[in-house]
């Protein structure tokens, strides 16, 4: 047992300019997939490298389910020195000797809360892992603060080494370890240096305290491969500044109920979900364009830019500040399926959500829909934190049934039914049994295997107690799938309590200047000149925020005034612009 300091680059992003270009980058590679029209399923056919990947999990005896504690830390240093304090959490790694399919598939990692303007913070959260190797094995953890108005600041590292497990072992009982402070920040360090020479007591060197418990042999055939079993963490993450930019509204009621009050917001979410996900659940990405396999392993220097723009688009998307809500629950239950159907606002006003599934389970999901200007964020690239593997995307939405004890092809739900006892009326009932999720595979980034459907139904309902869950094939159920989502998006319509203040396209075909553009950041066709191309990119962004700092008023006004002198708006034939309150 041996503590070690870390050499890795800090975890979280700094702001880069390249961040205003990742969401309309994302919104085209998506399109151009889907216009690709790739099949998606086991066919065998020529098309471009990615999707289903039948690589096995290398086999091996089953090794052991640990559960590790993260209690407290102590004598953290200063990292704001207007509070003499700092806002603390841990990032965990869990490093084995097993083999993987893929040496790009992700590492095993957890984060605790952050602990607000403390330096001796107490988490007392727990991390449950299977498959544990016999060989032993390295937890990393990463100590920082949370600042997301700049980036967040090191405070350190330690490491905690185990050689070997057997059922013998005794396991570690909320011993402390030292923090390593040579990755550390400098800027932090010094504060509490100055402070230790001006107050008694104040010690330079911090410490946190962990346990970890072997718990039992892991029940598994094969212990090739590691997961999380729980706790099931959620967190909600809010953004105003991508809800001006994505034109996206919530409703706040005040305090005595009198007046409510819209102010932009972009909800996203993620839930941990009790693994083992489905090995055969295992999925790369589809290099339908040259430049993308660049823009996804970051290795070539146009590579290395949207790879970096993209992470940090993510970032600003899933970012921890003092708004992000936090939960747990222990295993999969009734309590978590309602805590799901509270974050996807229950049947409430016909939304439809992306989702991407990590191979350890981790559910990422925002809104979506083409008729609303959020779209523009809402593509599984950035979901995945530009992920080479991955075990399933797609979209979901959620319907509400009338009988729920009937099958769901027998009673009415709503949408597009309007139904008594619940929205847009009434509160949603709060009985998971009244739910039925419907998930697919409409992924142009991923594109998963369409056989693998039935085991998603089967994860999702073991996830999710009491759901109903029915799958569909973006392909083979097409039709079916466009109808249900048309009925989505009326309903979005009729009763969404959001302004809508910018609209993507309707349709979901690429435009030749989207796909020159693409072309031309894979080396081809070079038609315009670099002063040209500076003022293209610029401008894009650009008038982008312009449009949405304006707001809806400046976009009637200008209608007004075609429609005055007989002319119509080309933004408003294609759907580009069309101002919508509802």
């Amino acid at each position: 047992m041996e503590q070690d300091a870390d050499a890795a680059q800090s975890h979280a992003p700094k702001p880069h300019h390249t961040d205003a270009y990742a969401a309309k980058l994302v919104d085209k590679v998506d399109k151009v997939a889907e216009k690709k029209g790739q099949v998606t399923g086991s066919e065998e056919k020529k098309g471009p490298a990615g999707g289903f990947d039948s690589a096995k999990v290398p086999r091996t005896p089953p090794g052991y389910t640990i559960k590790i504690t993260f209690h407290k830390a102590t004598n953290l240093p200063f990292a704001d020195i207007n509070t003499l304090s700092s806002d603390p959490y841990i990032l965990a790694q869990l490093n084995t000797k097993l083999r993987t399919r893929h040496k790009q598939d992700p590492r095993l990692r957890f984060r605790t809360t952050t602990k607000r303007r403390n330096v001796d913070p107490e988490w007392n959260e727990e991390w449950i892992i299977a498959n544990v190797p016999a060989d032993g094995f390295e937890l990393k953890c990463r100590l920082y603060d949370e600042d997301p108005a700049d980036h967040d600041d090191r405070l350190g590292n330690i490491h905690v080494r185990v050689g070997a497990l057997d059922e013998k072992w005794p396991g570690i009982v909320e011993r402390s370890f030292k923090i390593k402070k040579r990755m550390g920040s400098k800027r932090a360090y010094f504060f509490r240096g100055a402070a230790a020479l001006f107050q008694k007591g104040v010690h330079m060197s911090g410490e946190v305290f962990i346990s970890i418990a072997l718990l039992e042999r892991t029940q598994d055939e094969n212990g090739g491969r590691l997961y999380t079993i729980g706790p099931c963490n959620w967190t909600q993450h809010f953004s105003p500044l991508m809800g001006r930019v994505a034109g996206t509204t919530s409703s706040e009621k005040s305090e005595d109920g009198s007046k409510t009050t819209a102010r932009y917001n972009f909800q996203a979410n993620q839930m941990q979900l009790q693994g083992p996900v489905p090995e055969e659940m295992y999925h790369r990405y589809v290099e339908f364009k040259p430049f993308v396999a660049g823009m996804f392993t970051g290795k070539s220097l146009r590579g290395w830019l949207l790879n970096r723009a993209l992470h940090h688009q993510h970032a600003r998307i899933y970012q921890f500040d003092r708004s992000t809500v936090y939960g747990s629950f222990p295993t999969p239950s009734k309590d978590l399926s309602l805590q799901f159907l509270d974050l996807v606002h229950y049947d409430q006003g016909g939304r439809i959500f992306t989702y991407v599934l990590t191979l350890d389970g981790q559910l990422r999901f925002t809104e979506t829909g083409k008729q609303f200007g959020i779209d523009l964020l809402s593509k599984h690239t950035m979901h995945s934190d530009v992920s080479i593997y991955i075990a399933f995307s797609g979209e979901f939405f959620v319907r509400r049934l009338k009988t729920p004890w009937k099958d769901p092809a027998d009673t009415e739900t709503h949408p597009p039914v309007e139904l008594s006892g619940g929205p847009p009326d009434g509160e949603p009932p709060k009985d998971p049994r009244y739910y039925h999720l419907w998930i697919d595979n409409d992924s142009g980034t991923y594109r998963p295997n369409k056989d693998l459907l039935p085991l998603l139904k089967q994860f999702m309902q073991r996830s999710l107690p009491g759901i109903k869950v029915s799958t569909l094939d973006c392909q083979g159920d097409e039709e079916k799938m466009g109808k249900m989502k048309n009925e989505q998006r009326e309903r979005r319509q009729a009763e969404g309590n959001d302004q809508v203040y910018a609209q993507m396209d309707d349709s979901s075909s690429v435009s030749s200047s989207d796909e020159e553009e693409l072309d031309e950041r894979a080396g081809k066709r070079p038609h315009k000149s670099k002063l040209e191309h500076t003022a293209h990119k610029v401008s894009g962004p650009m008038n982008q925020l312009r449009q949405a700092k304006k707001g809806d008023k400046v976009k009637r006004t200008k209608e007004e005034a075609n429609e005055t002198h007989g002319v119509v708006s080309s933004s408003n034939v294609n759907g580009q612009v069309k101002p919508t309150e509802t």
